[in-house]
């Protein structure tokens, strides 16, 4: 009996998770599946759409052992640290081997990268890339062209580049290995029966969803769903009274706090705050996850 580990989001669980978990029990049919989770916030400073123990109850559903929460400080955080949290969890587990979702299934490519990724020369174009205002994604693509690799953009390949970095780092026995991922993460469109949570969610308030997910995720969704989009009055509130104490919360700094003052009393939504604060260093994402700091006190 093998012990299979999977790390998640679900936000929210879909046919494209079944399909996964599914390819897990054909590849081991006796295998236990323990699941690594983000609670009730996701990896790219969202809410999660369904909350942490409704998701919890879906994995349950569907083959799932043992789900495991990964914590709030791993969660909201840079790709390799989230990978970092959740793979040392499974490491501490003895996990056999950690299963992904990948767009080139291609895991040689992805080690390849990790390898690169060692060595000096690479290490110090990207401090140069960095130390020029290029944020970190873009700066790791741009270093890897001098080695004649070009990265891939597809968020599952990320991931997995990050999950095999957090093993080595590990000296782990996880075996990592890919499954084709059939559609693109970051496509809005609701396209086939298996389509991207993203595109479930952009319109989830615009068009039924009830063919791309399970009867239990479809039942979670009509009892209560939540956006980050409706803390921002709150956020504004925690901001405004906070205005000169902001850099004591988790990743302000750099200055970024004087940015969010500058801005706060003209902005009237969540998207304003983050276009008004973006720059050319900082991320969408990175800037949500800052501010879902300030949100939650961290």
């Amino acid at each position: 009996m093998k012990n299979i580990g999977i790390i998640c989001e679900y936000n929210p669980f879909h046919n494209g998770h079944m399909y996964h978990i599914n390819k897990i029990k054909e590849m081991f049919p006796d295998s236990v599946i323990i699941l690594v989770m983000s609670g009730n916030f996701t990896q790219r400073g969202d809410a999660s759409i369904i909350n942490k123990w409704n998701k919890t109850k879906i994995a349950l559903n569907h083959n799932i052992d043992l789900v495991i929460e990964l914590p709030f400080i791993f969660t909201n955080q840079s790709a390799d640290t989230f990978a970092f949290g959740a793979c040392s969890i499974l490491n501490y587990l003895k996990v056999d081997y950690l299963v992904f979702g990948s767009e080139s299934d291609n895991i040689d490519y992805i080690k390849d990268i990790v390898n690169i990724e060692d060595d000096k020369k690479y290490q110090e174009k990207v401090k140069e890339l960095l130390d020029n205002g290029i944020n970190y994604p873009t700066a790791l693509s741009k270093a890897l062209k001098d080695f004649n690799i070009n990265l891939s953009d597809s968020s599952n390949d990320l991931l997995g580049i990050s999950y095999v970095k957090a093993l080595k780092k590990l000296n782990s026995k996880i075996i990592p290995i890919t499954i084709k991922r059939t559609n693109n993460y970051n496509d809005k469109t609701l396209t086939k029966y298996i389509t991207s949570a993203t595109s479930i969610r952009e319109n989830i308030n615009k068009r039924s969803i009830k063919k791309y997910v399970p009867k239990d995720t479809y039942k979670y969704l009509k009892e209560k769903k939540y956006f980050i989009e409706d803390y921002y009055p709150l956020l504004k509130y925690k901001i405004m009274s906070e205005i000169d104490d902001l850099n004591k919360y988790n990743d302000v700094n750099e200055g970024i706090e004087n940015r969010i003052k500058k801005v706060i009393y003209e902005s009237n939504s969540y998207d304003e705050l983050i276009m008004n604060i973006k720059s050319k260093r900082y991320t969408y994402s990175k800037i949500k996850r800052i501010l879902l700091n300030i949100l939650v006190g961290f």
